[in-house]
């Protein structure tokens, strides 16, 4: 009864059951260590990726602030041109029977 009470009771030699027990433990050991470092293997390219994608979101609004200054004279020229069409357009016509004087 007191052996039943301790832990569970082995048919196997102690001699065995130690040195199943120390691999399983071993193999328990290395597996766990393989996953920590795939883990920090994984943060650690999440971190770059993170970085590298801020780097190129502010890279991107720098060549569009770029861009913008490159184009604005041109939307100016465009704009103006607009404009003058419409001051064209809206010169008063006379009618076909009057006379100019």
């Amino acid at each position: 009864m007191k052996e039943e009470s301790k832990g569970k009771n082995y048919k196997s030699p102690q001699r065995k059951l130690v040195k199943f027990f120390e691999k399983s433990r071993d193999r328990w050991k290395a597996k766990c260590s393989k996953a920590k470092t795939k883990v920090k293997q994984l943060k650690n390219r999440v971190h770059f990726l993170e970085n590298s994608k801020e780097q190129l979101k502010s890279k991107i609004k720098a060549l569009e602030a770029d861009l913008a200054q490159v184009k604005a004279p041109e939307r100016e020229r465009e704009i103006e041109k607009k404009t003058q069409k419409k001051k064209t357009a809206e010169k008063p016509r006379m009618p076909a029977g009057a006379i100019a004087l």
